[in-house]
């Protein structure tokens, strides 16, 4: 390579200074562009000069992204390299856990996390054939390493150090089941699986995916308490997929830009639990009251449309682990120190009279930061009779969580 050059890589990440809309039918990888005094005879990461330009038509996180990661290439790039005309780098500073690694939803949504910038180990656990997958993933070459780790022998190891865990470890719902139907598989599995993370990282994130979320959210907050070592602002119920399916399904109805796109979805993550307000859709659109019911139940029965639609053959792990990863994504910029990080998860929360509940979230180093409260305020008539109608079902879903969480050895 020559000692003055032009570098382009297209990188399908989430760092980016620029963003660049483009139509709804029309999605590019991020195009990071490099003019560099000096050569590159290696891209392990993202190395720049001093001139660096990013330009993408979507990302998990939207257009709050474009500015934030410029952000820290400024904060964590040393004044002698701002001022030279050497490498510019993403501080890959934090480590994260995957448990479940291996399945349907953990392998793409492993993936997805070691494409981000800001990690430097990923940790894939599962019960079994999560060597393979580690060893895939370890030949693309951007920053974190990745570690893998096989069954409960392994799984303390996975999980020192670990800034963030993400939980998609259970059983993929099937043709005619419920979420409720998954419960006695799953809850068991939560409840071994965050019994280690408060013994080895007390400290870190953990992101709930196993379903259903109404029930294993409220397991793993009770389990902590039992440790002794719950803080509510760290355990999330990850419900972002609600979003992307109500800011998809808008967007394709309106005919809108989709990365312009933002319906807060409230309530909790299953059925009827689930409660796009659509009225605070941004930017603002009208909707009939037909159109209304149809974006309401589609999006409450979207994960019974990919399961149809599979035959069988499994259900939504490709937009799951797309969502989850956007989720981790968001977590790991607030720790990072992004003081604007807004995201919908499903957590422990005093908006209403339920214990937990989904709405949007500010995100912070300590987790959350504030529950937004406006959302819930001037509610349409069609919203607030669906939000009282949920509750009594969400409220069983909580319950049957804590029951279970709290239950004796040896009882039914």
């Amino acid at each position: 390579m020559a000692a003055s050059s032009a570098v382009t890589f297209s990188i399908p990440s989430t760092a980016s200074l620029i963003s660049k809309p483009s139509p709804l039918q029309h999605s590019n990888p991020y195009l990071v562009r490099f003019n560099s005094l000096n050569p590159l005879p290696t891209f392990t990461g993202l190395k720049a000069a001093a001139s660096l330009s990013c330009y993408s038509d979507s990302s998990f996180l939207r257009k709050e992204t474009t500015a934030a990661l410029g952000r820290s290439f400024q904060t964590k790039a040393h004044p002698q390299i701002l001022n030279s005309h050497s490498a510019l780098q993403i501080q890959a500073s934090y480590k994260v856990a995957v448990l479940g690694a291996a399945g349907g939803i953990g392998q793409p949504l492993s993936l997805l996390i070691k494409m981000s910038p800001l990690v430097s180990e990923l940790h894939l656990y599962d019960v079994a054939n999560v060597k393979g997958v580690a060893a895939d993933l370890s030949h693309c070459n951007t920053p974190s390493k990745v570690l893998h780790f096989t069954g409960p022998d392994e799984l303390a190891n996975s999980l020192k150090g670990v800034n963030v865990v993400v939980i998609p470890a259970g059983v993929p719902r099937k043709p005619g089941m419920t979420r409720d139907d998954l419960f006695n598989i799953n809850a068991n599995i939560v409840k071994t699986l965050v019994e280690a993370v408060a013994d080895n990282c007390p400290e870190a994130f953990i992101h709930i995916i196993s379903n259903p979320v109404n029930s294993t959210v409220p397991i793993a907050a009770e389990v902590l308490k039992q440790k002794g070592v719950y803080d509510p602002k760290k355990l999330f119920g990850v419900s972002t997929l609600d979003v992307v399916r109500a800011n998809t399904f808008v967007a394709q109805k309106k005919n809108l830009r989709l990365i312009d796109v933002d319906v807060p979805v409230v309530g909790g993550h299953a059925g009827i639990t689930i409660l796009p307000l659509l009225s605070k859709t941004k930017p603002s659109a009208s909707f009939t009251d037909m159109e209304i019911e149809e974006l309401t139940v589609r999006i409450q029965n979207a994960g019974t449309e990919v399961v149809e639609a599979k035959a069988g053959a499994g259900s939504a792990t490709l937009s799951m682990a797309y969502a989850a990863a956007r989720f981790v994504e968001s977590s790991l910029r607030a720790l990072d120190g992004d003081s604007d990080v807004y995201e919908c998860s499903f957590v422990q929360s005093d908006l209403t009279d339920l214990p937990f509940f989904a709405s949007r979230v500010k995100l912070g180093k300590n987790g959350v930061e504030a529950l937004i409260s406006s959302d819930l305020q001037g509610l349409t008539e069609y919203e607030q009779k669906a939000l009282d109608a949920l509750k009594p079902e969400l409220k069983a879903s909580i319950e049957k969580g804590i029951a279970f969480a709290n239950k004796k050895p040896g009882t039914a």
